[in-house]
């Protein structure tokens, strides 16, 4: 006896929202939080279960505009359901990276959502990181951009997401450059009169939104904890931009030019590929600290309290 296939993650792809992907925000439905692997119970195992080394542990200030009030932690030997106790009450952002990588059921998941936006988008979807994200009560996220492709789906809780224009003044070409070049965590400064010019979203379990590549953005948790599943990947069409991106980066460093984002191939657009390509090669060997140190102990913070 066959089995029955299962649910799609996505119920319903909407022609008028596959229409505007790489160009605007779309939303869709998605039936992630229907999952028992994102129970607490759930969650305590993924915790338990995901390389320590790799946990990325953050903290922030309440001022929007002190983006360097962001700060990087660690999480000891802490179990699983001590660490998810800890993000209930304090003022924490877990984000566990390539976790379709690390876990197998992230694995599948990363196949099975995959496999859905390739048949929806038409595309081919590259460099795939599948992560869950596992925030505080109130917790944000400060203005920041992501080089790849983004998509974030609602499982648990109520978040609200600001997304801006990719133009200047809410993205200096220099700044986005180094993003692309990992010497900058993402966040950026930010002026609260932007938000005239936002696009904004309410995010409730059951939500998936994604958005044109390097849009920036920022993130509010609503009053409880909040689980997302996030995924960050390329297209074709945004894997070029990211190294022309590079590219630029290279020229403004090292013969400070003030380099063009180039969208159509043409002789300009492939020269930027090759040296990008060329450079990415030299340093392919060279391991690259994290942006910012560690600078406080969860463990230790939970066992003063």
């Amino acid at each position: 006896m066959t089995a029955p296939a299962a649910s799609p993650v996505i119920a319903n792809w909407d022609p008028e929202q596959v229409a505007g992907f790489e160009r605007k925000v779309i939303a869709f439905r998605h039936s992630l939080h229907e999952r028992p692997m994102f129970s607490d119970e759930g969650l305590a195992s993924i915790l338990h279960r995901y390389p320590r080394q790799a946990l990325g542990v953050f903290t922030m200030g309440e001022d929007l505009e002190d983006w360097q009030s962001w700060r990087r932690g660690g999480a000891g030997a802490m179990s699983g359901e001590r660490l998810l106790e800890a993000v209930k009450q304090g003022r924490l952002w877990l984000n566990l990276r390539h976790a379709n990588t690390h876990l197998l059921e992230f694995t599948d998941l990363c196949r099975e959502i995959s496999a859905e936006k390739e048949k929806a988008f038409g595309t081919r979807v590259l460099n795939r990181d599948l992560g869950l994200l596992i925030s505080s009560p109130k917790a944000r996220v400060f203005y920041h951009l992501d080089v790849p492709l983004s998509s974030l789906w609602q499982v648990r809780g109520e978040k609200q997401i600001w997304f801006y224009p990719r133009a200047e003044p809410y993205v200096q070409p220099a700044w986005l450059e180094r993003c692309v070049h990992a010497a900058a965590e993402g966040q950026m400064p930010f002026t609260p009169a932007w938000d005239e010019a936002a696009e904004t979203r309410v995010l409730t379990p059951g939500d998936m939104v994604t958005w044109a590549q390097n849009v920036p953005h920022r993130v509010d948790n609503g009053p409880m904890m909040n689980v997302s599943v996030s995924m960050e990947y390329m297209t074709p069409r945004a894997r070029v931009r990211a190294n022309v991106l590079h590219a630029n980066g290279l020229l403004r460093r090292h013969l400070g030019w003030t380099p063009s984002i180039q969208d159509r191939a043409g002789p300009a657009m492939a020269a930027k590929l090759v040296l990008a390509a060329a450079h990415k090669a030299l340093v392919a060997h060279k391991a690259r600290a994290p942006v910012l140190a560690e600078t406080f102990d969860v463990e230790a913070a939970a066992s003063a309290n």
